[in-house]
């Protein structure tokens, strides 16, 4: 079939000359009138080409001007889609070891599709040429529907990858395309994600057949995306970005506008000595937001928090010191470390062994900083724990660490909270009658309690062992012959 507006003259095409060469073309959008005139001219001087896949509107037009070999099959051979390109792809590449070849796939080559990115690494591992020519994809025509310029910012991303996150990675200032929403099923999942970042009425629209006669678009709140029928290999979903900034990113720019030649004085005088009490005021500020079950005031408390955050990271990046992204790829690489039960193959039956797995993983961190010759703060079991805590919290964190190595706490247990709280008020009466300050008693104390830890792992060093490697019953051997010989009442 003649393709309107083309010359089939006889041309000379250098991918059918010479050296064995791999050519990629696209098959545009859908309509087969969006095709290159390149592509179209090697489509039709080309003896056969190899297509991935049949489901493709143009594709009719081409069988018309040329023999096509579908890659269908391989969908049925697999049990994934990775499992399905890299089939392919190493079926590209070895035939392109014998001859020159054409293969072909829906859009542009170099978006949205997996195999050519496959096809390249193999064929330059082989030493065989790849030439991608390029095309017109789905997005073209999607912009237009939706009357939307990628200038202001646009993440396109596969909708199976979406469906496998817990959140959307990307800052919600900006649209997002999830392309290839092929079942209801997936748009189920996808929908669940995106719930974790957009409210439930987020307006949203499909696409279908973008590029095509029948393209047909559909508005819809994010909550009813899953209940619709009309998905296939050509849908596409677009995310219009919220209409109020609503990422980490956003604040980043604004904390660094304020601080900014053209922004706040009292902003850029601030440094991470002068933030100290505000940091302080606005932590607690979220736990009495907490302890009163206030979830508005929670929301907000944790904004205000946030804030400091974002002015210690802007001062360290202004300083040189470290940027946003140190700070966040430090504690993600920390966090997967220290939870080998879901991102490795530790088996764990309960929160307990959580516990006991991560200061294992811990104890294996300060060996680790031993081994490097930090400083000994690193590799203290007790390190971590700020001294500038209130002397409460100080001291029930070091008692739950120091639950860990043998520590005794034969204490009497109490029926509930209540009774807990009357117990503590009664010891700051006596405190307050004593004339003693019971805040600074207790953090004495605790001062106390890290200097006997300290004692008791040196004894256990000087056995050759460490204080977490030995049985429990000899870590509260230690304990009580270290406790017993410098009792002050014994004396």
């Amino acid at each position: 079939m003649p393709f309107r507006g083309f010359s089939f003259r006889t041309i000379h095409l250098s991918c059918f000359q010479g050296t064995d060469m791999i050519t990629i073309v696209g098959l545009g959008p859908g309509d087969p009138e969006l095709i290159t005139r390149r592509t179209w001219r090697l489509l039709t001087h080309a003896p056969e080409i190899f297509v991935r896949t049949r489901q493709h509107p143009a594709v009719a037009a081409v069988e018309q001007v040329t023999q096509v070999h579908s890659y269908d099959a391989f969908y049925e051979r697999h049990d994934d889609f990775a499992a399905v390109y890299a089939a392919i792809a190493a079926d590209v590449v070895e035939r392109g070891q014998q001859q020159n070849i054409i293969y072909a796939v829906p859009g542009d080559p170099s978006v949205a599709e997996a195999t050519p990115r496959h096809i390249r690494a193999l064929a330059a591992a082989q030493g065989i040429a790849v030439e991608l020519q390029p095309g017109v994809s789905f997005l073209e025509p999607t912009f237009a529907a939706l009357g939307e310029d990628p200038i202001r910012g646009v993440q396109v991303i596969d909708a199976t990858s979406l469906a496998q996150m817990y959140h959307p990675l990307g800052a919600t200032e900006q649209g997002v395309i999830a392309v290839q929403l092929y079942s209801r099923l997936l748009a189920g999942d996808v929908k669940l994600t995106l719930m974790n970042a957009y409210p439930a009425d987020h307006p949203v629209t499909l696409i279908s057949g973008a590029g095509t006669d029948q393209m047909k678009l559909r508005q819809m709140s994010l909550f009813a995306l899953d209940r619709q029928d009309v998905f296939d290999d050509l849908t596409t979903l677009w995310i219009p970005p919220l209409p109020y900034a609503s990422s980490y990113e956003a604040l980043q720019e604004l904390i660094a506008h304020l601080r900014a030649p053209d922004g706040c004085p009292w902003d850029r005088q601030q440094t991470h000595a002068s933030l100290r009490p505000f940091l302080l005021e606005e932590a607690y500020e979220v736990l009495d937001a907490l302890d009163r079950g206030d979830s508005e005031s929670l929301a907000e408390e944790l904004g205000d928090l946030l804030i400091q955050v974002a002015l210690h990271v802007q001062i360290a990046t202004e300083e040189d010191e470290f940027r946003l992204q140190d700070v966040i790829s430090h504690v993600v690489e920390k966090l997967i470390r220290r939870h080998p039960h879901v991102f490795a193959d530790t088996t764990v039956q309960d929160a307990a062994d959580v516990a006991r797995n991560w200061e294992t993983i811990k104890q294996g961190e300060r060996r680790q900083a031993e081994a490097e010759n930090k400083s000994p703060a690193s590799r203290h079991l007790l390190a971590g724990m700020p001294e500038a805590l209130p002397a409460l919290a100080l001291a029930q964190g070091y008692l739950s660490r120091l639950s860990r190595v043998g520590y005794p706490l034969s204490s009497p247990r109490l029926q509930n909270p209540d009774q807990l709280a009357q117990a503590l008020l009664q010891l700051v009466a006596t405190a307050h009658a004593s004339g003693f300050d019971a805040e600074s008693a207790l953090r004495s104390a605790c001062r106390a309690l890290k200097a006997q830890f300290e004692a008791v792992a040196a004894q256990a060093r000087s056995q050759g062992s460490t204080l977490t490697d030995l049985p429990v019953a000899e870590q509260e051997t230690l304990w009580h012959n270290y406790l017993g010989d410098h009792n002050p009442q014994a004396d």
